[in-house]
């Protein structure tokens, strides 16, 4: 199984830059076996059936992206550097890992000052990352990061604009719950209130779960035989109450629907023990590609996603390659807006 054959033609015009307003006006590519309709995400009940449930990924995306300034004494005199830090993940003892843009100008022991009230100190340097101790914890933290930090935008938009104060509400879900993402679960994206009171009028449920997404869900695939790729490892819990919900709706005849591929990963992780939906928490690596057998997803939610990236093997393994290529044609040739603030699809094995 080569990377390339999950490759295409992406025309950089469709790379969207800015959600559609309302959310749910969203064009939705509904793939239900061959056959595939133009709709918009506010329709979405349209194809879905009383008792089928929703998974729903509750993480809350933390404005991880930080400009600040390094001072240092020499015989020349005080000297400064502009430093950026890019929040990755919190690790033991308090301590953050994140990318440093220039790290070179940053020594172990020096400090870089973000705002009045928020600063971090260089503790270490692992695998050309930087770990750092900031000055502030828990909510006080929380608080001066929502003030001091910009949304980490992913690179494909990060490349044609720079993060503004609308990003903090766009690239965050209506119902994010649990901070610790530095990238959105996007096609919960295209969910509001009208939207979410629609379902549950029309019986759907929906289940909440936790993915801390991670800076690695946009690293590239460097292997040519892509079974041989290692993912990136990020935390998730699917909850008691979480797994019993799903379970009762596999039980009852309903379908298990993930919004995202994160919320899927989860689940499946969650079930590749037992073979069944069980509680779980941990950090999961799991890899789905063609060929991989779902337990729990019945269908799924989901962006159009990067050429030759982990996620279009993920849609792959669910739909089939073939099938994927003529969707993914369709989506090129109807001008759907492709990535996190893009249009959406519907697919339904």
């Amino acid at each position: 199984m080569k990377l390339s054959d999950f490759d295409f033609d992406l025309p950089e015009a469709l790379i969207a830059t800015r959600p559609a307003q309302p959310r749910s006006s969203a064009r939705l590519l509904v793939a239900e076996g061959e056959r595939i309709t133009d709709a918009v995400v506010s329709d979405l009940g349209n194809w879905l059936r009383p008792g089928d449930r929703l998974v729903l990924n509750d993480t809350k995306v933390i404005p991880a992206r930080l400009f600040g300034t390094r001072s240092r004494q020499s015989a020349q005199g005080l000297t400064r550097a502009q430093i950026e830090v890019t929040l990755l993940e919190p690790r033991a003892g308090g301590l953050w890992a994140a990318l440093v843009k220039p790290l070179k100008k940053l020594r172990e022991g020096e400090t870089v000052v973000f705002s009045d009230a928020l600063s971090a100190t260089l503790e270490a340097r692992e695998e050309g990352q930087g770990l750092f101790r900031f000055n502030l914890a828990g909510e006080d933290f929380d608080a001066a990061l929502a003030e001091a930090g910009a949304m980490p935008l992913p690179p494909y938009i990060a490349a044609k604009r720079a993060a503004d104060a609308r990003d903090k509400q766009d690239y965050q879900t209506v119902w994010a719950k649990h901070s610790g993402a530095v990238a959105a679960p996007t096609a919960s994206l295209h969910f509001d209130a009208p939207l979410l009171a629609a379902l549950r009028e029309r019986g759907v449920a929906f289940t909440h779960v936790t993915l801390h997404v991670g800076a690695g869900t946009f690293l590239p695939v460097k292997v040519d035989d892509v079974t041989t790729h290692k993912m990136h490892g990020e935390w998730g819990e699917v909850s008691a109450a979480a797994a019993a919900e799903i379970a009762a709706t596999k039980a009852a005849g309903g379908r298990v629907i993930p919004v995202g591929t994160t919320a899927l990963r989860l689940i499946e992780t969650a079930a590749r023990e037992t073979g069944a939906i069980v509680p779980w928490t941990g950090v999961t690596e799991i890899f789905i590609y063609p060929g991989f057998e779902f337990r729990v997803t019945d269908a799924l939610m989901t962006n159009f996603h990067l050429p030759k990236s982990t996620l279009m093997m993920l849609v792959s393994a669910l739909m089939g390659q073939e099938r994927i290529k003529r969707i993914y044609a369709h989506a090129v040739a109807e001008r759907y807006r492709f990535f996190s603030y893009g249009d959406s699809s519907l697919l339904l094995p």
